[in-house]
């Protein structure tokens, strides 16, 4: 074989050779790759399971902005609508609650067990 450039009768020269092999690898080892993409069931089930994921998180996101100014408008349609000294008592109430949650929360566990002590004995 020569180093001279393609000959009339068109064989090619030993450097498109080499630059033909070295596609037909490329293409072969894309190929490759492309199967084994396609058998790796693991990979596939994590690819939906992260697409399945990020979904649900955009629709939660989305649920909760709409619960968020519906939560918002409701507030401000009662606040619009309430009178104000009904308003004023029930801030008072909230005070007092506050400044008293200890009592608050003994008593609201006292009654839970009262109801959970009656209805037993009701069933029996």
């Amino acid at each position: 074989m020569t180093n001279d450039p393609r000959t009339n009768i068109g064989t090619p020269t030993p450097a498109e050779l080499r630059e033909q092999v070295e596609i037909t690898r490329d293409e072969l080892g894309q190929t490759v790759e492309a199967l084994v993409d396609k058998t790796d069931i693991k990979a596939q089930a994590k690819e939906k399971a992260a697409a399945a994921k990020e979904q649900a998180a955009e629709k939660t996101a989305a649920v909760v902005d709409q619960i968020s100014v519906t939560a918002h408008h409701a507030a401000q349609l009662v606040k619009d609508t309430t009178p104000d000294p009904v308003l004023d008592k029930a801030g008072q109430i909230a005070s007092v609650a506050r400044a008293n949650r200890k009592p608050l929360l003994v008593a609201g566990a006292a009654l839970l067990v009262f109801l959970l002590v009656r209805r037993s004995r009701v069933g029996r």
